[in-house]
């Protein structure tokens, strides 16, 4: 009984968002009010009030929000989380007594019961917030205590039941004996970029302009305006740093490498370096840092790959041969996902003895290619090293570097991807490169969408990746390259492409059944070029994500019935539906599809008696639709699908009509 208080009777359970009973933090965006629900009640037939109560980890004390009532002892309030870093929440709750007798005196008055009492009680629950409230409101107070002391008819004494003495009192409330929440639940606050980009990976290896030739960070400079040219805020550049020589692959990821291979850039360390080095074909420190820079003038940023492995020859094998699993022969242990086998890769060992060096290590590698003006970091393969390290690491960078991002390329296991995103990545790769029909992609969104997951996952859309060519993209040609950028880059506020390969629709596959590309980049040079390919399109198709609201946000995302299941249809709109975005996508490369779609129109806030405009913002074509119910063509070969803004009808004052 040491500390209880047994005066407290308000109870509070049920505060969301808790993300696993307070284990790990929500996530919003910096100018975003945090929604908190909460079950408040008592005992008996006291009213009771409740407020959130929010801090950013900076602040010395606590803000305050008040909530409100919402019926079958269910609250809400929000806040506005103004910055980016980790924020911190929980409620209160009291008895509201001002409130109790206020409900109390009303019942009496319009029973025509005596409430001489009832006044007197009121007056006395006044004065004492007189006491609390500021000079200005205890004025105002104090002409209520006189009239509650003074007035004897019940009439007059109603006026005490209006809003300005109920408004001044709910500032100056009563909480003796108030109830917290057990928990200080955890908020973690991004900036806006983790909440829509639009990524474009590259090889600055690739990038010379000559066939045959090493590309070095110079070259990728020149093709900065390019990829802005296309509407890409983040380009990425997969490691950077040298790459080993022992058991290097060769072509096609043979084991034996010629005197000309240049092996797997994620084969990390050389004799001349590590994670913190740069390959020196590649440039220099002052090289990247004038890439840096030359982005940020483009509206780029670039984003480095993060992989936590090591080649043979990197100089931690020498430095420190206890961060690596040792064989029975005493050797190092190799990677393997058997039957493959990576003999130019050695993970690290994260049950090593040495775990806090070798974390303390880790991090200073992210710090340093911070300091050189890096804050978006692509991580490999995250979900092979312990969660624990992932949780401190980003925990311990972004209270330092609030603006960090992390994105979790984590090809695995639902739990554990969800894992990952509980402890710090701010997005995460998905599913979606392997969802292609108009089921398996409503069954998989509307999961992201409904399940909670939202609270803390940021979904990131890839149709392909360097190690992963699809069978649909292998199979379906220009078309099915088209169909998957625009479902990516309209499904998903956060979305990108292994960039050269998707826009010339590189489709080889190392071999029939394999995800691998033939003469993967990953091994060897490529020269690209600057051509025609999906260059206009991909342009075309960003611009529409910047000009609509609706499309750079996960929320509002609802899916509409078609009677084709080769065609899928869904809506995007902003919460206030100044901006909705209706996408229908034809999924079958290969031949026209027809028929109807059925829009919830409720749900878009469009009235069923009157027109609208859908324009097509692809085509520039303008149709008006009245109803749920309209018809459709998609061509796959020319535009196989419409992306449409929704245009209301207005008319002006002199019969004059538009669509806006």
């Amino acid at each position: 009984m040491l500390g209880l208080e047994g005066r407290v009777r308000v109870v509070i359970a049920g505060v969301r968002p808790e993300i696993d009973c307070g284990a790990f933090a929500a996530k919003r965006i910096a100018g975003d009010r945090l929604i908190v629900d909460a079950d408040i009640f008592i005992d008996g037939h006291d009213l009771v009030a409740g407020e959130i109560l929010y801090r950013h980890r900076e602040d010395e004390s606590w803000r305050r929000s008040r909530m409100k009532f919402l019926g079958n002892d269910q609250w809400r309030g929000d806040f506005l989380v103004s910055k980016p870093g980790k924020y911190y929440y929980s409620v209160e709750g009291w008895i509201d007594r001002f409130g109790t007798w206020r409900s109390t005196l009303t019942k009496r008055i319009d029973s025509g019961q005596d409430v001489r009492l009832d006044c007197l009680m009121g007056a006395i629950l006044v004065e004492e917030a007189a006491t609390r409230a500021a000079p200005d409101d205890a004025a105002i107070l104090n002409n209520w205590i006189r009239i509650l002391r003074q007035e004897q008819d019940p009439e007059n004494v109603k006026e005490a039941l209006g809003d300005e003495l109920a408004d001044v009192m709910a500032r100056y409330p009563d909480r003796r004996f108030a109830a917290r929440y057990g928990k200080e639940l955890c908020l973690m606050v991004d900036r806006e970029k983790a909440r829509c980009s639009a990524w474009y990976e590259i090889f600055p290896r690739s990038c010379a302009s000559e066939p045959g030739h090493h590309g070095t960070l110079r070259d990728c400079e020149a093709l900065l305006p390019y990829v802005a040219s296309m509407g890409f805020d983040v380009l990425y550049l997969p490691p950077i740093h040298p790459i080993g020589h022992t058991a290097r692959k060769g072509k096609n990821n043979e084991s034996a490498a010629g005197p000309e291979d240049v092996g797997s850039p994620w084969a990390i360390g050389s004799d001349e370096g590590g994670h913190k080095s740069i390959h020196p074909k590649l440039g220099t420190l002052n090289d990247f840092d004038r890439l840096i820079a030359a982005a940020k003038t483009h509206g780029i940023e670039i984003a480095l790959d993060i992989a936590f492995q090591c080649a043979p020859d990197h100089p931690y094998v020498r430095q420190h041969p206890e961060w690596f699993r040792q064989r029975p022969d005493g050797t190092i242990q190799y990677a393997e996902n058997p039957p493959k086998k990576y003999e130019d890769i050695f993970p690290l060992d994260f049950e090593t003895p040495q775990w806090r060096e070798l974390w303390e290590e880790l991090k200073s590698v992210v710090v340093f290619w911070i300091e050189h003006g890096v804050y978006i970091f692509r991580v490999d393969n995250p979900h092979t090293k312990a969660l624990p390290f992932w949780e401190w690491m980003i925990g311990q960078v972004k209270d330092q570097y609030p603006e960090a991002l992390f994105l979790a390329e984590a090809f695995t296991r639902p739990k554990l991807m969800y894992g990952l995103a509980k402890r710090g990545f701010s997005q995460s790769y998905t599913y979606f490169a392997w969802r292609n029909t108009k089921q398996e992609l409503e069954s998989y969104f509307q999961e992201l969408e409904e399940s909670g997951v939202r609270d803390y996952f940021r979904p990131n859309l890839w149709p392909n990746t360097p190690d992963i060519l699809p069978e649909f993209l292998q199979t379906g040609g220009r078309a099915a390259f088209m169909i998957r950028f625009i479902l990516a880059a309209t499904l998903g506020a956060n979305y990108g492409i292994y960039g050269p390969a998707f826009e010339y629709c590189e489709n080889a596959a190392k071999e029939r059944g394999s995800e691998e590309y033939l003469n993967s980049e990953k091994y060897e040079l490529k020269h690209w070029g600057i051509g025609s390919g999906l260059k206009d399109f991909i342009a075309r198709i960003n611009g529409i994500r910047r000009d609509n609201p609706a499309l750079q946000s996960d929320d509002n995302l609802r899916f509409h019935a078609t009677d084709n299941s080769e065609v899928i249809c869904y809506s995007k709109a902003t919460s206030d539906l100044s901006d909705i975005v209706i996408v229908l996508c034809n999924l079958d490369p290969f031949h026209k599809q027809t028929g109807w779609i059925d829009l919830d129109l409720a749900s878009l806030g469009l009235d069923a008696r009157r027109t609208f405009q859908a324009h097509d913002l692809l085509s520039d074509g303008r149709f008006l639709w009245r109803g749920s119910r309209n018809y459709f063509e998609l061509t796959p070969e020319s535009l196989p699908a419409h992306i449409m803004k929704v245009r209301r009808l207005v008319r002006t004052e002199r019969d004059f009509d538009y669509y806006f």
